[in-house]
């Protein structure tokens, strides 16, 4: 649903159907999660160790598998679905891409939170 209306009101983000949608967001969140998971596991493996040195190596490594995480997804993106779905732009579409990310990410915590709210 985000790709889609990414797609249809922001001119830097273009689709050719609608099942290339379904397949970009499977792909993405599969990403997503596999990164998340990355991030968790590594910030684990830190988080043992005491001492400022080792706080500052965590946090670094959170954002340098966060952000450089979104480089190797939209390769993934772009080598599976190819021109199917294309992000243009700053950076080459980085920029669209990170937005439509985002935009994911937050409508999936909205949606977790009426979830919670209603049960």
């Amino acid at each position: 649903m985000v790709i889609n209306l990414f797609a249809e009101h922001w001119d830097r983000v273009s689709l050719d159907s609608f099942s290339i949608s379904l397949v970009a967001a499977l792909l993405l969140q599969l990403l997503l999660q596999a990164t998340l998971a990355l991030e968790h596991r590594v910030g684990g493996w830190f988080h043992k160790r005491e001492g400022f040195h080792w706080t500052f190596l965590r946090y670094f490594s959170a954002w340098l598998i966060l952000f450089g995480s979104k480089f190797v997804m939209l390769g993934a993106v772009d080598r599976i679905l190819g021109e199917g779905l294309h992000f243009a732009g700053a950076m080459h579409g980085v920029l669209a891409f990170i937005v439509v990310v985002a935009g994911m990410l937050i409508a999936e915590e909205l949606i977790t939170r009426v979830y919670r709210r209603l049960a």
